[in-house]
């Protein structure tokens, strides 16, 4: 998946759209991801409980679709894709398709992809 946690991602649609915040977790599986105060409802806990022993309302961050978000170039500070480039050394990195910025690396180097001169 191209979102990983801790990236600055924007909401594009939906209720939160403009928004902006960290990603806290990633499913995989089912491409979702959890936005620090995006997509928040209200749970309503009862006296007792081990979060709220006093009771009351909890705010709860949701998950969301993958494709409802989009990264945040660290160059533009604006929403941009994410792709991905082999460098010479064989390594596979992200980068941001509108700046060409490096996003991080996502696997080490290997032989086999390494540019031969």
């Amino acid at each position: 998946m191209y979102i990983r946690s801790g990236d600055t991602v924007q909401v594009l649609v939906g209720e939160d759209k403009g928004k902006r915040g960290q990603v806290v977790t990633v499913n995989i599986k089912k491409s979702m991801v959890t936005v620090q105060g995006v997509n928040v409802a209200r749970k309503h806990i009862k006296r007792g409980h081990p979060k709220s022993p006093q009771g009351g309302r909890l705010d709860i961050e949701l998950p969301m679709h993958v494709c409802k978000v989009a990264l945040i170039d660290p160059g533009t500070d604006k929403p941009t894709r994410v792709g991905f480039r082999y460098l010479d050394d064989g390594s596979k990195e992200r980068y941001a398709k509108k700046s060409g910025a490096s996003l991080g690396l996502v696997s080490p180097p290997k032989a086999s992809r390494a540019k031969k001169s």
